[in-house]
């Protein structure tokens, strides 16, 4: 068995103004580190467009048709926010994204791969149910975990969100769901301001962890292992999420916790764990944020070494 990897070229084409921090070159530097021949057993995918039944699930159709009626077909960007654009190609992007992770939990389940990273872009985790934002525009990870709960042997699965912002759009997605679990270690206060401890979701499903700025590496991982790990034990999952942004990192320039790629490679290793205990390694990860490229590309290197020592 192994562990897969899936992206598109199309992720390139999700063009951002000029200074934006989520860019073409996050993609570019990820790939390029992923292309090194420690990488070499990674099992290669494209994503596929996703299908209309799959984003469903997780938006409604007039938020679908708001997005797809959003991008611009002349040139230049369409702002949907201060933060988020539409250029010509971010569509498809987009539609990748979500089908990508789509396509991962599918790997996973058929016994083709035991693990699954989702390089794509623009990221999920901002995107609430009607409103694109934090450079977000359809929730990857939740359009994944809600298709593995339509499928036979899935009844529960836990989304970690190890993202120096809060996933607000996840937890709205997931908020009345109590066949998934959402827990989120987050810088706060920092955009986009929601994660509290006291917002729990309808089913008590909801596990905020709020970060002081500057929490350090051995900080974090006591953190992890004493609150993160017991919820989603706790929970026993069939098949365990991770929104995994980076930029957590010490270096990361729109956050100020001091990570390294060590810590994540901790943290994923702690996840795999409880996979392996509870849902036979099913792990399907997902990029979200992380903005400084040299950062970014160490930590998920860190990361996939580790899916791929637990897929070998």
């Amino acid at each position: 068995m192994t562990t897969a990897l899936i992206t598109h070229p199309d992720c390139l084409n999700h063009i951002t103004p000029q200074g934006h921090p989520e860019r073409v070159a996050r993609l570019e530097a990820i790939l390029q580190t992923l292309d090194d021949p420690a990488f070499a057993d990674l099992q290669r995918h494209q994503a596929p467009l996703v299908s209309r039944e799959a984003l469903l699930r997780a938006h409604p159709a007039a938020h679908i048709e708001a997005i797809a009626a959003a991008a611009p077909d002349d040139g230049g960007w369409r702002s949907l926010d201060a933060d988020t654009h539409m250029s010509p190609g971010s569509l498809a992007a987009a539609q990748r994204g979500a089908g990508g992770n789509v396509a991962a939990v599918d790997l996973v389940l058929s016994g083709a791969a035991d693990n699954v990273f989702v390089a794509v872009r623009p990221p999920g985790h901002h995107a609430e149910k009607q409103t694109a934002m934090g450079f977000c525009l359809f929730g990857n990870v939740v359009v994944a975990a809600k298709h593995a709960l339509a499928q036979d042997g899935i009844s529960r699965v836990a989304i970690i969100d190890f993202d120096v912002h809060h996933g607000n759009g996840t937890q709205d997605l997931v908020w009345d769901d109590p066949n998934i679990l959402f827990v989120s270690t987050h810088q706060m206060p920092l955009y986009p301001g929601s994660g509290a401890r006291s917002e729990r979701g309808a089913h008590d499903n909801i596990v905020n962890i709020p970060l002081d700025a500057h929490t350090n590496g051995a900080t974090y991982r006591t953190l992890f292992d004493a609150e993160v790990i017991p919820a989603v034990e706790g929970f026993a999952p069939d098949m365990i999420f991770i929104s995994a942004g980076f930029d957590a990192h010490t270096a990361d320039p729109l956050a100020n916790i001091d990570l390294n790629a060590d810590d994540f490679a901790h943290v994923t290793a702690r996840l795999c764990d409880v996979a392996d205990e509870h849902c036979n390694g099913r792990v399907v990860s997902t990029l979200e944020g992380g903005y400084d490229l040299a950062g970014l590309a160490a930590s998920t290197a860190a990361h996939v070494k580790v899916l791929m020592e637990r897929g070998a």
